[in-house]
């Protein structure tokens, strides 16, 4: 009796096996394909299973097993590599492979829908149109050009009318006059033999065209870290790469971190491109993602740029694959399958042969370290592409500064300064709100989250508490809730507080913040970077959302008002992430003719890890890092996993965890703990973590697979929630 073998979307670490549907023959069974999704019951529900595999035999008895309800799929949804790479990615990273397979596929699929057919909208003539003579419309020229083009031809599509320059006003007035009309006919695959560009290349320099020849050398897998300063000109190398790759008749998958920095790239990429591009991000409708992918799939789409899920999008013939910011935190899963998308990356580069390029001003040592081992291909850009200088730096000692709001008088006086001649300042705070702490100035009460262990952060515009962890709000009291007293205190800056005190010292100077909260409107943030570009003078003021990315070619100061967070983090890559950013920030003043300049504020101008990132550069002072690392046995020196275990009560989890601990295999690997989260309680459910280590990969995960199976089996599994992070992004 043939036995069907499918993943299912739940917590458990197996597959699960089903019988074929009674009217379904023998051969049929036979032809089903790995990768085909499978409806069949779970329980009391049903679920939407992938298929893994056909077989003869069971090991449970036969009258137990269940039917399947309905086969979906007549062509797998996910096939041959793509496949076997999910598969590898809930192995690597200790994951129920069910719930891995799912996280793969596009949510409307995980829901049982079926694929959309692929459509691409035409203009043609109408009756009334054909009619007209030719040089018809001669007071409307687009409208005439419009005209003229389909008297030549039967229809045209988007691509075509935007090679004509002929904008959507004008389909639009014509469609109004009766003229022309729209329709949807079935999508034709995407001419990979005419140009694929429609501007031209700029001229590189050097060393980008030492970087683009070398990696356009090799079409097989390699891995190579391009590492450029801010400004360097990465996205150019990357923009000609592409160009080889789609001349191959292949496709390119671009990652990049931030859906923020989705419309000004996808901008550039069509400015340069006469092929299909396709975005993927968590902005999008299930319907918009669907159809996405779909392209991808079908090899319609000559380029996909996405954020971290895309990295699992099907692709028919991938050539290329480029991680911008490879560096960046967010391409690291923080809940669910955590997973690394760029990891993920270069495994699935590997496995379909093709090139991958990690980009990064500032790569995380992981890589760095890779590539200084020889393991990638390490390719510098040390020079800005425009010419331009790298900015200067200057450490200002605010520890005796009388200060205002946060701003020391000598970073006053230089934003006054550039503003006066005409440039924009970019001040940076990496901390939303208006303050971190609200304090009752006579009893000493601090406003906490009911849920975490955290204070609420102000929203002064809004008059709300707002917990930035569990997302818990509350409005802003008038007296404090312990004495009654009035005489409530902010302490400390944050973006808003930050942008009412620059309208306070520069009230005829256009003051924009850029966060999370001015930006969560559809196009705010394109709005905003537009008005930048007008190039009047401005301050702009906001968080990490401005370090990454953006060209401001009119920013000739970047002032950073708190840096000396990042120095006493509790978590082992605070000083590599707290390096990343400032010289990220900084990246953005003096882009092309006017020079530029960083001034950051700290208490500690005598901290070695300050110094070292003014006066050397960034690769120095990842390599100081990286000597502290390999002495402590540290990342990239030595692996880890976190085992984190959540429940109502602390007991409870570092219970669980004790238990798994005794239990653990012995062998090579070091396990520390159980101990409390560094935030024990979060939205209102109490965090112990279990930290495992090992110089080699293999001893670490024979130990989380025994420590998975025994988690699975204890009696407190069902009460405590537990996760296993592995190369774990933070400690947290």
């Amino acid at each position: 009796m043939p036995i069907l073998t499918l993943a299912m979307p739940t917590p458990l670490r197996r597959s699960f096996d089903y019988l074929p549907p009674v009217a379904m023959t023998d051969d049929a069974v036979a032809a089903l394909q790995p990768g085909v999704r499978i409806e069949a019951p779970f329980g009391n529900r049903k679920l939407i299973g992938i298929l893994l595999a056909t077989k003869d035999t069971t090991d449970i008895d036969e009258k137990k097993i269940k039917r399947v309800s309905n086969i979906l799929d007549s062509q797998p949804i996910l096939a041959g590599k793509l496949l076997s790479l999910s598969q590898w990615a809930a192995s690597y990273y200790q994951h129920p492979l069910g719930d891995a397979l799912a996280n793969a596929i596009p949510t409307l699929l995980r829901k049982g829908e079926q694929t959309i057919e692929l459509t691409e909208t035409r203009w043609q003539l109408t009756t009334e149109g054909k009619g007209l003579p030719e040089g018809a419309l001669k007071r409307a020229a687009k409208q005439a050009q419009l005209l003229a083009l389909l008297q030549q031809q039967d229809s045209l599509d988007r691509r075509q009318l935007d090679r004509a320059q002929i904008s959507q006003a004008s389909c639009k007035a014509l469609i109004e006059k009766g003229l022309i009309e729209r329709i949807e006919i079935a999508a034709t695959p995407y001419d990979h033999q005419q140009d694929c560009l429609k501007s031209a290349p700029l001229t590189l320099n050097a060393e980008q065209k030492n970087a683009v020849e070398t990696i356009k050398a090799n079409t097989g897998f390699q891995c190579y870290l391009l590492e450029g300063i801010t400004g360097s000109g990465k996205t150019e190398v990357y923009l000609q790469l592409i160009e080889q790759c789609l001349k191959r008749r292949q496709q390119a998958l671009v990652l990049i971190p931030e859906i923020g920095l989705t419309p000004q790239t996808l901008s550039r990429f069509q400015n340069r491109f006469n092929c299909p591009i396709v975005t993927l991000h968590s902005g999008l409708t299930d319907r918009e993602r669907l159809l996405a992918w779909q392209h991808a799939q079908s090899g319609e789409a000559g380029i996909i740029l996405g954020t971290r899920s895309a990295i699992f999008t099907a692709i028919a013939n991938l050539g290329l694959i480029i991680i911008d910011e490879e560096h960046d935190s967010s391409f690291k899963q923080q809940d669910g399958f955590r997973y690394s998308a760029r990891d993920i990356g270069i495994k699935r580069a590997a496995d379909e042969q093709c090139p991958i390029v990690l980009g990064s001003a500032t790569p995380s040592l992981e890589t760095l370290n890779n590539a200084l081992q020889g393991r990638y291909q390490h390719l510098q850009l040390k020079q800005r592409a425009t010419g331009a200088s790298a900015p200067t730096f200057e450490l200002l000692d605010i520890r005796h500064a009388p200060m205002e709001d946060g701003f020391s008088p000598a970073l006053i006086s230089a934003i006054g300064d550039e503003i006066k001649r005409g440039n924009q300042v970019l001040v940076f705070i990496n901390r939303r709100g208006f303050s971190p702490m609200l304090m009752c100035h006579d009893c000493g009460y601090v406003a906490q989250c009911h849920h975490c262990d955290a204070r609420m952060t102000v929203h002064f515009q809004q008059r709300m508490l707002r917990c930035h962890h569990c997302g818990a709000q509350a409005p802003l009291p008038h007296h404090c809730p312990e004495c009654n007293s009035t005489q409530l205190d902010f302490r400390g800056s944050g973006t808003e507080r930050s942008e009412q005190a620059l309208k306070r010292l520069f009230p005829s100077t256009d003051i924009k913040r850029i966060d999370r909260d001015t930006t969560s409107r559809k196009q705010a943030m394109q709005q905003m970077v537009a008005e930048v570009h007008e190039g009047q003078p401005c301050i702009l003021v906001g968080t990490q959302m401005l370090a990454k990315g953006h060209h401001f070619p009119d920013v000739t100061l970047v002032a950073v008002l708190d840096a000396d967070g990042g120095l006493f983090s509790a978590d082992f890559r605070g000083p590599e992430k707290m390096g990343q950013l400032l010289v990220q920030v900084a990246g953005r003043a003096g882009r092309e003719a006017k020079a530029g300049k960083v001034i950051i504020q700290t208490h500690q101008p005598e901290h070695p890890l300050i110094t070292s990132l003014v006066n050397d550069s960034y690769h120095q002072y990842a390599r100081a890092i990286l000597s502290e690392r390999q002495a402590s046995g540290l990342p990239p020196f030595g692996h880890l996993a976190l085992l984190r275990a959540e429940a109502s009560n602390l007991e409870q989890a570092e219970a669980l965890l004790q238990n798994l601990r005794d239990a653990a295999p012995p062998n090579s690997c070091q396990i520390f703990g159980p101990l409390p989260a560094p935030m024990t309680r979060k939205a209102g459910r109490f965090r112990a973590q279990l930290l495992v280590r090992s110089d080699q990969r293999k001893p670490l995960h024979q130990t989380l697979q025994q420590l998975c199976s025994q988690a699975e089996q204890h009696p407190l599994g069902n009460k405590v929630r537990w996760s296993i992070d592995v190369d774990p992004g933070d400690m947290f």
